[in-house]
């Protein structure tokens, strides 16, 4: 009776180190991907907040597509004319991730998918930065050759801007 309780406790006991190493093994890949694309996020929009269209194009793949609830779809070549034209205005827009509205989710071999919330600051010629707006988006990360990408973006929830 007492050797059929120890083979029972020990079974749960190993059962248990496996359940609980392999919860490990996944939450520390997962941690390790949030901070892999949360990097590439601040990156990315490092180049969007300083009007860097270089920097900026090395992070959209070729087929890359932007879904906007009020502008609609564009391709590459739209998003690059809109960032061309951003830098040849005086008046400046800076994007802030809210960091505690971050999920990071691993899609296959693919990449990745990021979700969250931004906030968008806006300063024309001559006045004082202000908040332009508060919006969710969701980015589609590709990694291809061990460099980090977005293929989709969908930018959404744009009920009020304030660009003036």
């Amino acid at each position: 009776m007492i050797h059929r309780l120890i083979l029972i406790l020990s079974l749960i006991v190993i059962s248990l180190r496996t359940v609980c190493g392999q919860n490990v093994t996944t939450d520390a890949a997962q941690t390790e991907l949030y901070k892999e694309i949360l990097m590439q996020d601040s990156i990315f929009f490092s180049a969007f907040n300083r009007c860097d269209t270089v920097a900026y194009r090395q992070y959209l793949t070729n087929d890359f597509e932007f879904y906007h609830d009020l502008g609609g779809l564009h391709y590459l070549d739209e998003e690059m004319q809109s960032m061309r034209e951003l830098t040849q205005k005086k008046a400046r827009i800076r994007r802030q991730l809210l960091k505690n509205t971050l999920e990071v989710h691993k899609l296959g071999d693919y990449g990745a998918l990021e979700i969250g919330v931004h906030r968008f600051y806006h300063t024309n010629p001559g006045q004082s930065e202000h908040v332009s707006g508060t919006y969710k988006f969701i980015h589609v990360w590709q990694k291809k050759d061990n460099a980090w990408r977005i293929s989709r973006i969908i930018s959404y929830d744009h009920g009020k801007m304030n660009n003036n």
